[in-house]
């Protein structure tokens, strides 16, 4: 028990959990008037499409396949796909309580039109239209792509990495169609994505001076 205990000591990171959850699950009780509407023009001409479901329900066995897939293949892979993910929830659950947003656009949904619009329906019922900005959805799509195209034993994989791109482009797209927030909340997650990015990945492709000189001179 204590060599995998040893082993595995890395799980320490995802008692993020346990900050994460009661601060969203505050925000969502708290924030239910006088917030900011998150809305730009591009908005009005995306249709609703129910069957967006399908990629945004994706987005759990997403996110929680890649942290489990690191967890287990490369450590340090772990570490920077949670570090990545983790600060830029925080950052978002800031924002949100210090600038309290949503959207008003929700359809009108019938749950008897079809499988997909019943599931719609439901996840109305149960997730408010508040704290989108920047979309988490879009955002963690786009560190765990981000963190599979780095990986050096996932490179090799080509079909895998299509797979996870036009996943990610799937679920971010869902956002919108799904009427579950403004491109605007997309554009914020990219903004993020790429700072953040900055900070975690940079240092993987970026040489330094002293190993460009080497070479150089080589």
């Amino acid at each position: 028990m204590k060599n995998l205990f040893h082993r595995y000591r890395h799980v320490w990171i995802l008692s993020y959990a346990f900050i994460y959850i009661p601060w969203f699950i505050y925000l969502e009780k708290t924030v239910t008037n006088h917030y900011h509407i998150m809305h730009v023009a591009i908005d009005d001409y995306i249709p609703f499409n129910e069957y967006f479901i399908i990629p945004y329900l994706l987005w759990f066995a997403y996110v929680t396949a890649a942290i489990g897939y690191f967890f287990f293949a490369n450590v340090k892979d772990y570490y920077k796909l949670c570090t990545m993910l983790f600060t830029g929830m925080t950052i978002s659950l800031v924002i949100c309580t210090v600038f309290p947003n949503g959207t008003d656009f929700r359809p009108v949904i019938d749950p008897d039109k079809n499988i997909c619009s019943a599931i719609v329906a439901f996840l109305y019922s149960t997730d408010t239209c508040t704290n989108v900005f920047p979309s988490i959805h879009v955002y963690n799509s786009m560190c765990v792509h981000i963190a599979v195209s780095h990986s050096k034993r996932l490179k090799k994989y080509r079909l895998l990495q299509t797979g996870s791109f036009l996943l990610m482009l799937s679920i971010s797209l869902a956002t919108v169609f799904l009427k579950q927030h403004s491109a605007f909340d997309g554009l914020g997650s990219l903004v993020m994505a790429y700072i953040m990015y900055q900070f975690v990945y940079s240092d993987t492709y970026v040489p330094s001076r002293k190993k460009v000189s080497e070479k150089a001179i080589s």
